[in-house]
């Protein structure tokens, strides 16, 4: 008995343990994640413009600089704002569309190529995207897309393109593929299998990757950099990078403001996506 006893407190005891380091370890990365977004938010709210004299919670806090990018003549933040959500929604309709047509031909068709195919997929993805700069910068000068938001589009979405496909690919392998016979016995071509089964069976996946390329264009800042010229082109990124960078308007508190806001887009395309999320994140991680 006293044996068959201890041995319930040891496992009882190891699984408080258990329980407990789990909990801290969730605190410690919770702390991580918080501390930052409070001190934006604490320093938008901050009156003045340095880093110099702001705290995270200001005592005479005010929403001047909301008030500045949204009614200042000056401020082209709207324009950076229209801009970053056109190339965001055209980025993450036509980059899900295309990765679903060339994901759903590599699971459900033999062709000479595939294989290959795949592995270029695979080796694509091995090389960081600083290696294509000067490829895509000339390639968009040759077709004349340089400072447009079209060409910037286009980019995006030719680069979801392997990563994506391969992974919708591989979800797309977990549908039976019973479910298409007979669709084909009840008379259905290869479209209307696409349109009616397979895209509705695969949300999941496919709200996962609208939601990563919708998100890509408001946090990359390399490309717009390198691609766009003029200030009424400017993303987001680009814009509020000049509150930061000019030598004369170092205003962080304006930058923060302008930071925190780009989170409204983000957050309610994930509200609105969420039910779909935790099971395309853990999908699609098959190989054929």
């Amino acid at each position: 008995m006293n044996t068959t006893s201890n041995k319930r407190l040891n496992k009882k005891s190891k699984n408080i343990l258990e329980l407990t380091v789990s909990y801290a370890i969730i605190a410690i990365m919770f702390v991580i994640i918080l501390y930052p977004l409070l001190w934006a938010l604490g320093l938008s709210l901050n009156p003045g413009r340095g880093l110099y004299g702001a705290s995270i919670i200001p005592e005479n806090w005010s929403l001047e600089h909301y008030k500045w990018l949204f009614f200042d003549p000056r401020s082209n933040y709207l324009t950076w704002y229209k801009n970053s959500l056109i190339v965001a929604v055209a980025t993450s309709f036509f980059a899900t569309f295309i990765v679903c047509l060339v994901a759903y031909a590599f699971s459900r068709y033999r062709f000479k190529g595939r294989k290959n195919g795949l592995y270029a997929f695979l080796l694509l993805q091995m090389f960081p995207v600083l290696m294509a700069m000067v490829a895509l910068y000339i390639l968009l000068s040759t077709v004349n897309l340089l400072d447009t938001l079209i060409g910037i589009i286009i980019v995006y979405v030719g680069g979801a393109v392997p990563m994506n496909a391969f992974l919708v690919k591989g979800y797309f392998d977990t549908i039976p593929r019973e479910l298409d016979e007979s669709a084909k016995i009840d008379g259905a071509g290869h479209f209307r299998i696409f349109f009616t089964i397979m895209l509705p069976l695969a949300k999941p996946i496919l709200a996962v990757v609208a939601l990563f390329n919708f998100m890509a264009p408001f946090m990359d800042f390399i490309l717009p950099r390198i691609v766009l010229r003029s200030p009424e082109n400017y993303t987001l990124a680009l814009g509020l990078f000049n509150f930061v960078n000019d030598q004369f308007s170092n205003n962080f508190t304006r930058f923060a403001a302008g930071a925190i806001l780009i989170a409204l887009p983000i957050s309610l395309v994930y509200l609105f996506l969420q039910k779909y999320l935790i099971t395309g994140l853990t999908s699609g991680a098959t190989k054929g």
